[in-house]
């Protein structure tokens, strides 16, 4: 497998169970968002992934993120690219490892895990059906020039509005931008930071829910 990743069986067993793919924020690890797989749909394989680079501590990140002179924070591109193709041949293995029903793979992203959730979404068409992203954004450098409208691909997008680490308005551009698409899209926001409150995971587990 290209990455290290934990998984969870579904609860009953079937031959081709949805995939749900976890992918974590920067600086954290697999385990992360692992913690609440026991409270998501009992039909799903959930395979929690760890980014490849490693920031020590127990740490990882799916791309480096540095401040210059003047403390503004850029993206490492080409890393992100890189990670980026690593999910989307991690996503063709799991497959075809757990023989997972090819017309349900769900990947849910936080921060950094969502900013790569849209950009292998939008990269490779209809190679997953739903996006939950979660506090992140579209990063525009991470996507092809021309974007496909084969693409079918619906998401979830929810956002803290006191978020000091991704500006809310970074994400209320998401939906606009997957608009211009025709891609549908379901957006909200809670009164949180950068976190996920009970409410959001109540919603997006309806969400999911409702899609298997």
């Amino acid at each position: 497998m290209s990455l290290h990743y934990i998984v969870r069986e579904p609860k009953e067993a079937t031959e081709n169970p949805p995939l749900l793919l976890l992918l974590h924020g920067y600086g954290s690890n697999e385990q992360d968002l692992f913690s609440f797989a026991e409270e998501l749909p009992k039909e799903l394989l959930i395979v929690s992934a760890q980014a490849p680079f490693e920031m020590g501590f127990g740490g990882y990140a799916w791309y480096a993120i540095n401040f210059d002179a003047n403390n503004s924070k850029f993206s490492d591109i080409p890393q992100a690219k890189e990670s980026v193709e690593k999910i989307a041949t991690f996503i063709d293995e799991i497959k075809q490892q757990y023989k997972t029903n090819p017309k349900k793979t769900f990947i849910l992203g936080f921060s950094q895990g969502a900013i790569l959730s849209y950009a292998v979404s939008l990269n490779y068409p209809n190679k997953v059906q739903h996006v939950i992203a979660l506090s992140g954004y579209i990063n525009t450098d991470l996507l092809p020039e021309t974007i496909s409208t084969e693409i079918k691909t619906d998401y979830y997008i929810s956002h803290g509005t006191v978020d000091q680490v991704l500006p809310v308005e970074w994400a209320r551009k998401a939906p606009l931008f997957l608009k211009e698409y025709q891609l549908e899209n379901e957006y909200s926001e809670y009164p949180v930071g950068h976190g996920v409150a009970p409410q959001n995971f109540y919603s997006f587990n309806q969400w999911i829910q409702s899609r298997i």
